[in-house]
C-alpha cells in the first residue's frame, strides 16, 4: 500500500508529465510531417505550374500583317520573346520563316531538325531548279518552301513550327514549338 500512496503523492493532480513514449511519438511525428512537407511542396508546385502559364499570354506581336505573306516564297521575320529561364529573365530575339499554305500560315523555325544548325535559302547549286528552298550548310539537309525535308536529307522530319495567332490582321507568335512528322 505504501507504494501506491507514494505514486499518488509524487504526481500532483492536474499536472500531466510528458512520458518518454509521448516525447518520442511527438518527435517522430514532427519529423515525418517536416519530411512530407519538404517532399510534397515541390511536387505540388510542379503539378500546379501548367495551370499558372497560359499559351495566349506568351504570344508576342511580330509587327507583320498577315497580308504580307503569300504562297510564293517564305519571308524571314524577327521577333522578341520574353524568356524566364530559372532565375534569369531576358528578352531573346528569334527568327522564323513564314509562308501561307492554303488558308493557314506556316511559321517555321530556321533550325534544322537534323543537328540544330541554322538553315538558309538554298544556293542555286543546291536548289535543283527551285525544288528545294532551304539548305543546311553543315550536313546538306534540304527542305522545300513549306519546310518538308528531302528524302535524301540527313534530317528525318520537317522544320518545326511555332504556334501562332492572328489578332486584328497582325501575326502573333508564341515561343512554343510543334514538331511535325
Amino acid at each position: 500500500m505504501e507504494k501506491n500512496d507514494q505514486q499518488h503523492m509524487a504526481k500532483p493532480e492536474g499536472k500531466n508529465e510528458l512520458t518518454r513514449r509521448q516525447f518520442l511519438s511527438y518527435a517522430l511525428g514532427g519529423t515525418g510531417a517536416f519530411m512530407a512537407a519538404a517532399i510534397g511542396a515541390p511536387l505540388l508546385t510542379f503539378g500546379l505550374a501548367p495551370l499558372k502559364t497560359s499559351g495566349s499570354s506568351n504570344m508576342v506581336g511580330t509587327g507583320h500583317k498577315v497580308s504580307e505573306f503569300n504562297g510564293q516564297d517564305p519571308k524571314l521575320i524577327s521577333f522578341n520573346l520574353h524568356v524566364n529561364d530559372g532565375w534569369n529573365s531576358k528578352d531573346v530575339q528569334k527568327q522564323a520563316y513564314v509562308i501561307q499554305q492554303g488558308d493557314k500560315l506556316l511559321v517555321m523555325s530556321p533550325i534544322c531538325t537534323h543537328l540544330g544548325c541554322l538553315v538558309s535559302k538554298a544556293p542555286p547549286q543546291w536548289s535543283q531548279g527551285g525544288k528545294w528552298y532551304f539548305h543546311c550548310p553543315c550536313h546538306n539537309s534540304l527542305f522545300d518552301k513549306y519546310g518538308v525535308q528531302s528524302p535524301d536529307s540527313p534530317a528525318t522530319r520537317p522544320l518545326d513550327l511555332y504556334t501562332y495567332d492572328v489578332r486584328n490582321g497582325e501575326l502573333f507568335v508564341s515561343g512554343q514549338m510543334m514538331k511535325r512528322g
